[in-house]
């Protein structure tokens, strides 16, 4: 948690005549400005406070996808640091994945993301929207539209259970017999089991009737549930809910041949004549009426450029790129391009004519008025590459200057580390986050500061630091001290979605190997080839099935495909391509899986009767032996650690193997089940199978416990 005066630390900063202009622009919301000087940290400072001071949504449009990844978690951060606007409030709209006329969906995940992205904006909960370019330019629906695509369940209102299943269906959720995944949901008699994306646990919604009795989280692997809640909100999986309507819409542009009349005739004729959804099918989705662009959505917001010289160019080769799939495909006028997206000068007009700023890192000088322009003097922050004395008399300097110093860490063991080393250079510091409700080593040396102007530390994603002259404000990030790379660096990970975990780790993959593709069976990996795609090559998976059949699998959709594995080292036989065998073979293996499904409810039913012991919740102890790691924990083992923890305070004997290579992470892992196991006076042996690997983890353990009252 940070304490309050952090924030008072960017007070400067809105004061500064140019941001003050800037703020007053977007406020009133009349034409366009540019801003320029600023760094890629400083236009994420700026936003969160200029959406604060204008007091309307913004709209940040940023080249492409990668950079939505990298700006969006340091615009939390900054959103964190400033207290400017809810870090869960920012949203980051992604484009798709694929283009359209390619006979390819675009990546569930993706669509996830996308549906409940506009789900957020559709009902107002987002205040910073950061997106790229092509995915603003995609036709629409209206926002009712969009904000239809959730249903929120409260304890005590009455629901028709059918409709709401007809709902979950059509917004991509699947039925299962156990929910175990987001994206599920399993019906017994009255009782719904549903899991939500983005939502950290299932819930179980008992019905009396037609009314919510009762609404349960409840933990997806144990079953067992736990804390009710009053209401639960199930965010939907795809923006393009599958229906009648907009099968008929789409069947009857790229058929040629219209349906009429009503609705129920409509839908009857579409189910008589077989139509249904393909790989693609969701790119022909705006043929249905949509006449919106996410600029729509939100009317009142104001458009943010980011380098729109960029922008420009980025536009036009992704629009060279749809169109020479258009003409590929031979879809002719039956669907344009222009039908599912803004042309781009179309787009750039709509763009000119909405409130907004163009910001830019280097203010180039146009013809156009001055007036509009508005400079800001912005610096990125020095690096010093680990070395910590030349780090401690830039701070000493810039503090003695009447500057104000603030070192960013995305951790609390680098804030100690932090704290250990200004407290040993007897440089003074204060701590700006309080990691427990206790005081801690680290809270106690925070009172060593005792001047006016003096560094504070902090915990917050700020990877890259930035310095602002003319505000007296310094910002040093994590790269800027100990030059960690991107991956070191402990960007805040979001929960994974259940289609990551078909990802398949393709590092041992050699030519003449063979995979799995879900959806044609068996082929033998020939290599990777390059394919122009307008704009330069691209590279494809080249996969050959049996007579010599050949597929190309774009790389961005290797999650249709696993390595093939036997337990015996038997070559497979080759599937054929355009033929009705794969499926049988699937079917055949999915009633053989039911069948040892059965086997396994029987066992583990029977597993289900021993009572183990449920160790309690993590105390203070356990709180300070896991910020003591020194170390940011990757999103694996963070998400080994939650689950080991869970299994650990569940009454059911735990039933897990750890399994990773060496150096990633799993002894720590194993401490802190240990460390947790002792703080319930229990206690704790680890068995390796050599007498050295014995010898190292005692070693290990020895220096990680040696702050604690354990006995090794």
């Amino acid at each position: 948690m940070l304490l309050p005066f952090v924030r008072e630390l960017f007070a400067d900063v809105e004061t500064l005549p140019a941001f003050t202009r800037a703020a007053s622009h977007l406020k009133e919301g009349t034409g366009r400005i540019r801003v320029s000087g600023l760094t890629p940290s400083a236009k994420a400072l700026l936003l969160a406070l200029l959406q604060r001071r204008a007091e309307r949504p913004l709209i940040f449009v940023v080249s492409d996808n990668r950079a939505v990844e990298e700006f969006v978690p340091v615009l939390q951060g900054f959103c964190e640091l400033t207290g400017a606007c809810d870090p869960e409030s920012v949203v980051a709209l992604p484009a798709r994945d694929v283009l359209p006329f390619q006979n390819l969906s675009p990546h569930p995940e993706l669509q996830e993301e996308r549906a409940t992205a506009l789900w957020k904006i559709a009902v107002g909960t987002a205040s910073i929207i950061v997106t790229p370019v092509a995915a603003t330019a995609i036709r629409l629906r209206s926002a009712d539209y969009y904000a239809d695509l959730a249903r929120t369940v409260r304890r005590g209102e009455s629901f028709d259970t059918d409709a709401l299943l007809a709902h979950l269906n059509t917004v991509g959720y699947s039925s299962a017999d156990v929910v175990e995944m987001p994206g599920q949901y399993a019906l017994r008699g009255g009782i719904l089991d549903v899991y939500s994306p983005e939502a950290e646990r299932p819930v179980r919604i008992e019905f009396f009737g037609d009314e919510v009795d009762s609404i349960r989280r409840f933990d997806p692997a144990s079953q067992r549930s736990s804390n009710p809640v009053d209401e639960a909100l199930l965010l939907p999986l795809t923006e393009t809910p599958v229906s009648d309507h907009l099968l008929g819409a789409i069947h009857t542009r790229l058929s040629g041949k219209r349906i009429t009349g009503n609705e129920e005739i409509v839908e009857a004729a579409v189910r008589a004549g077989g139509v249904t959804t393909f790989p693609g099918w969701e790119f022909y989705a705006p043929v249905a009426g949509a006449d919106h662009t996410v600029f729509d959505l939100l009317p009142h917001a104001a458009i943010l450029l980011d380098e729109p010289d960029q922008l420009r160019q980025e536009f036009d080769r992704f629009w060279t790129r749809v169109a020479e799939m258009h003409e590929r495909s031979g879809v002719g006028n039956l669907v344009r391009p222009e039908d599912l997206y803004l042309e781009p000068e179309t787009w750039w007009q709509k763009v000119a004519a909405l409130p907004g700023a163009d910001v830019e890192h280097l203010g180039i000088t146009r013809s156009e008025d001055q007036a509009s322009e508005i400079a800001f003097l912005t610096q990125p922050a020095p690096r010093f590459h680990g070395a910590v004395p030349a780090m401690l008399e830039e701070v000493k300097k810039l503090t003695a200057d009447g500057k104000q110093v603030l070192l960013a860490v995305p951790n609390t063991g680098e804030i100690e580390r932090l704290a250990d080393v200004f407290t040993e250079y007897n440089v003074s510091f204060r701590l700006g986050s309080r990691t427990r409700s206790g005081e801690s080593y680290a809270d106690e040396t925070s009172y060593f500061a005792g001047e006016v102007f003096t560094t504070t530390l902090a915990k917050a994603y700020v990877p890259d630091g930035v310095t602002l002259p003319e505000a007296n404000l310094a910002i040093f990030g994590a790269r800027d001290l100990f030059d960690e790379s991107e991956a070191v660096a402990s960007r805040p990970q979001r929960q994974k979605s259940k289609v990551s975990a078909f990802l398949s780790d393709f590092r041992d993959l050699q030519v003449g190997d063979y995979v799995v593709h879900v959806e044609h069976g068996i082929g033998q990996y020939q290599g990777l080839k390059e394919i122009n795609q307008g704009d330069g090559n691209a590279e494809f998976m080249l996969l050959e099935y049996a007579e010599g059949a050949r597929l190309y699998v774009p790389l961005t959709r290797l999650d249709l495909i696993q390595k093939y594995r036997s337990s015996e080292g038997a070559k497979p036989v080759l599937s054929h391509l355009g033929t009705a065998a794969w499926s049988k073979t699937k079917a055949r293996v999915r009633k053989a899986m039911k069948d040892m499904a059965d086997e396994l409810l029987k066992l583990y039913a029977e597993r289900k009767t021993a009572v183990g012991h449920a160790f309690p919740q993590g105390n203070e102890w356990v709180r300070e032996f896991e910020d003591a790691f020194e170390f940011s924990e990757t999103e694996d083992q963070a998400q080994a650690i939650a689950d080991v923890t869970r299994d650990m305070e569940s009454s059911q004997p735990m039933d897990r193997l750890l399994c990773g290579d060496v150096g990633y992470g799993k002894t720590e892992v194993a401490m802190r089940a240990a460390f947790k196991a002792v703080s319930d006076n229990k206690q704790v042996a680890v068995l390796a199978p050599t007498t050295v690997l014995a010898f190292q983890h005692y070693e290990t353990f020895k220096q990680r416990f040696a702050a604690f009252p354990v006995t090794i």
